[in-house]
């Protein structure tokens, strides 16, 4: 394969170089891009340092896969062109989410709409990610009948710059001197925030909205009641997730137990509960602590956690690529190469 990724200096692109090289994908030619602002900076894969383009309507000839890993404008103004060039595009932005026509895909889940994608496929948001991960075979038994979730997200959501500045404000908050915030709108350092997208009239937050439509989405349950409430939290990598999960038929913990015990991209901790610092660079999802609603039928508790950069965002893009090689189901000339 002629792999392209876009937005490769940044927090996600850089692990799915990692990925890419660690899992053995067959690549035969990679190209990394970004801003004006990375010309002269050369990145490695597999021994070879390989300088990062600029990024141009013209950079996709040839390539027969592309991940975007740059942002919604940038998505926006570049991911048809790439696909008029004849590249699959995974996209890791939120740009195209909720087209009906474009598949969001996890591939633990919903591997089954990776057979109708015209050439882009998108990568949930992180939290959607490791919520489903997990509650999804839980779904197959009980079927889901609302989800109440708070989140607690690190900054590695934000990228490579918001985890330096955390860093880099927890110190000067220790050693009592002044430090001047350019990332993170709110004081960082020893606080807590709601999650710092855009705020709409009715007080939900962007990602708020989004976790609600992709989850109903992906689900395909446009019913599906979710109540949802994101805060950022001052961890480097790896968000936390509370859930009370509600469903239409009865389901104890410890079926729940039995069956994620079994569930693929799981790691379920029987007798301890899964801390952000002990599951960053850890590829699958950790839950813990599943317990029956005391105050309501159907209904359990649980505790996930999962590495953002990876399953969260990464990870998960790249299991997109190796699902469509292993299941070889795609009719599109797009993947005829692969």
């Amino acid at each position: 394969m002629e792999i392209g990724i876009v937005g490769a200096s940044g927090a996600v692109g850089q692990e799915i170089i990692r990925l890419l090289e660690e899992r053995n994908l067959p690549v035969k030619r990679i190209c990394f891009f970004g801003s004006k602002r990375s010309q002269g900076i050369t990145l490695s894969f597999r021994g070879e340092k390989i300088p990062i383009q600029t990024l141009s309507p013209r950079a996709f000839q040839g390539l027969d896969v592309v991940f975007f890993s740059a942002g919604s404008d940038v998505s926006k103004t570049y991911v048809n062109i790439a696909r008029q060039e004849g590249a699959l595009v995974i996209d890791n932005s939120s740009a195209f989410r909720q087209d009906p026509h474009t598949p969001l895909v996890i591939p633990e889940v919903n591997p089954e709409a990776l057979e109708h994608h015209d050439g882009l496929i998108c990568n949930p948001n992180c939290v959607v990610i490791l919520l489903l991960t997990v509650l999804f075979p839980l779904h197959q038994v009980a079927k889901l009948k609302r989800i109440v979730l708070s989140t607690y997200q690190a900054a590695s959501g934000a990228g490579w710059q918001a985890m330096q500045e955390l860093q880099q404000e927890t110190l000067a908050f220790l050693e009592n001197r002044p430090h001047e915030r350019k990332v993170i709108p709110y004081p960082y350092a020893f606080n807590l925030f709601l999650h710092n997208s855009p705020m709409a009239s009715d007080q939900y937050v962007e990602e708020e909205v989004k976790i609600i439509a992709e989850t109903r989405k992906i689900l395909s349950e446009p019913k599906l009641g979710i109540a949802v409430t994101c805060v950022r939290v001052p961890v480097l990598r790896a968000h936390a997730e509370s859930v009370n999960a509600e469903f239409h038929e009865s389901i104890s913990a410890q079926k729940a137990q039995e069956i994620l015990l079994q569930a693929p991209g799981v790691t379920f901790l029987e007798n301890s509960f899964a801390m952000p610092r002990d599951v960053a660079g850890q590829e699958n999802v950790f839950c813990s602590r599943v317990r029956e609603d005391l105050s309501q039928p159907n209904t359990l508790d649980l505790w996930i956690v999962g590495d953002q950069l990876l399953k969260g965002a990464a990870l998960n893009a790249v299991q997109i690529l190796e699902t469509i090689k292993k299941t070889k189901k795609d009719p599109e000339p797009i993947l005829s190469t692969l």
